[in-house]
């Protein structure tokens, strides 16, 4: 349970993309603050600070630690404020206790300073360690992101490749997460450029990616282009889409892989 013995001013914050409602009430139940208050730094710090030295310590709780919420608390973090939050689910169920079924921004925040005022246990500390959790969270949720987008890229070339040359999709489709397939595709994106490239060059090319296994896979590539002699309707369009996917496809997997170095 968090300790409120010293807290002189309770702020409720009921927290929005663009503008928060604050509500701050003294341990005896006094409203010295109740009004709407925009997202931005100047704002938040010029409250904090005015409660602050009209008040005393100020307690700054809200029901979403994240997101939206970030903002307000860091900002109170600097400013020499305590914080808190108030879980979804307990401010949820707390309400229920309250007079009135609409729900405001001005009713919930006021909500959040009471309950801080009256029942602290219902409080939780916002630690070091869920600041960790927090940018784990948002690292996670763009790394399942850009996941989703590698499987979209990888389809779709997939899908092209299958359409124009088959048989050089089942050597290329299953190694699309390898650099040196993507570099390879990136400088020359139909059959006839891979043709016309030649081995010695597709064997340089893929040799700064990988050294081990260069000769056997361009080996396989020329095999692949050697079963089929007919040039497929939309190959010359493909040639003009499978570089640029494959470039995309690259800087996906670049970010997932400083992700992961992180």
């Amino acid at each position: 349970m968090i300790e409120t013995g010293n807290v002189d001013v309770y702020l409720g914050l009921d927290v929005g993309k663009g503008e928060h409602h604050a509500t701050a009430l003294t341990p005896a139940g006094k409203r010295v603050f109740d009004k709407r208050l925009p997202n931005n730094e100047p704002k938040l710090r010029e409250l904090f600070a005015k409660l602050r030295a009209k008040h005393g310590t100020v307690l700054v709780v809200v029901d979403q630690p994240a997101s939206i919420g970030a903002l307000p608390l860091a900002v109170a973090r600097d400013a020499g404020c305590r914080v808190a939050y108030l879980p979804g689910l307990t401010m949820r169920r707390i309400a229920d206790l309250y007079a009135g079924e609409a729900k405001t921004d001005a009713r919930d925040a006021a909500i959040i300073a009471d309950a801080a005022r009256t029942m602290p246990h219902t409080l939780r500390d916002l630690a070091a360690s869920d600041e960790i959790l927090a940018e784990l969270e948002m690292i996670v949720g763009f790394d399942d992101d850009l996941a989703a987008e590698s499987t979209r890229i990888k389809n779709r070339l997939r899908g092209l490749l299958t359409q124009i040359h088959p048989s050089l999709e089942r050597v290329l489709g299953p190694r699309l997460d390898h650099p040196a397939v993507l570099a390879m595709l990136e400088r020359y994106g139909s059959p006839g450029q891979l043709r016309k490239a030649g081995r010695r060059r597709l064997v340089a090319l893929v040799r700064s990616k990988a050294p081990r296994v260069a000769e056997r896979l361009v080996e396989e590539v020329f095999a692949a282009l050697d079963e089929q002699t007919v040039i497929v309707p939309g190959t010359d369009a493909a040639a003009l889409i499978v570089p640029s996917l494959a470039g995309s496809l690259s800087a996906v997997l670049d970010q997932r892989r400083i992700l992961a170095a992180k």
